[in-house]
């Protein structure tokens, strides 16, 4: 066995963490970032986001008709996107399209909005339909570990308006999980729940890789302790709510490999 000690804090850091108005971003570390090209200036991204939104770029064959728009934004931008639709469009638009500051998935660079480079696009709304390029990505997004995060008929769930335009990276095999099942990322977490780790992991396949995940609760005080087998390759992320979501994956060599917040 390989022994792990996770921190409290390590609860708010990893690609599966949810951020919304009941759950504040709450890492204080600015993420490791690298920037993707536009006409302009380079929209920036986590770096695992960052790598994986150009090799989905490339499937799709995007880059010369899908503008990144927005990536990452500190808390000042996001105040200052806050304070200006509240301004121009009011309180109820502004209450649908954008969060406030501190509760918005941009802060943590996992969220791109991307628009077609075909008009001038509108910062808070740009316009990626269901048809074409655009559909071409999306349907090739999880595959790169991207979801559309905030999907028609799911407003209630997540607290955001239908957005075509905004994807979360949130990395194999969450993605094509959570796109096969119809889940948001709210409900993902909750459904992993039911799967506990060390007792009934979720069964699913990486790259034709056996993988397993599952949810361990944090404990109440402390670290958390956890105990791997050996021969395991093991990706942990923290839910920002209150435990782990481990990925597990068999490995040929002794030692362990993990991944942690």
């Amino acid at each position: 066995m390989n022994r792990l000690f996770l921190s409290p804090g390590s609860i708010h850091a990893g690609d599966l963490i949810l951020v919304d108005s009941r759950h504040p971003y709450r890492e204080k570390r600015c993420p490791e970032l690298t920037g993707v090209p536009t006409p302009d200036s380079p929209v920036l991204l986590e770096r695992r986001a960052a790598d994986a939104f150009h090799a989905l770029m490339t499937a799709a064959e995007g880059w010369a008709h899908i503008l990144p728009v927005s990536g990452w934004r500190s808390r000042r931008d996001q105040q200052a996107i806050w304070d200006g639709s509240l301004t121009e469009n009011g309180l109820p638009f502004t209450k649908t399209f954008v969060a406030k500051a501190g509760c918005s998935e941009h802060e943590t660079g996992l969220a791109i909005d991307v628009g077609l480079a075909d008009r001038e696009p509108d910062f808070i709304r740009p316009h990626f339909p269901y048809q074409g390029i655009s559909q071409t990505f999306r349907d090739l997004a999880p595959a790169y570990g991207f979801i559309q995060r905030y999907p028609a008929g799911k407003e209630s769930v997540t607290g955001i308006g239908h957005e075509p335009w905004h994807f979360r990276y949130v990395g194999k095999p969450h993605a094509a999980i959570m796109t096969q099942r119809g889940l948001t990322l709210e409900e993902y977490l909750s459904f992993l729940g039911d799967h506990p780790y060390g007792r009934a992991p979720y069964p699913t396949e990486v790259d034709g890789v056996e993988t397993w995940v599952s949810y361990l609760s944090a404990a109440p005080t402390g670290a958390t302790v956890l105990d791997l087998p050996q021969g395991m390759v093991c990706t942990i992320s923290g839910d920002n709510m209150g435990g782990f979501i481990l990925t597990q994956q068999r490995t040929s060599h002794v030692r362990n490999t993990v991944s942690r917040p």
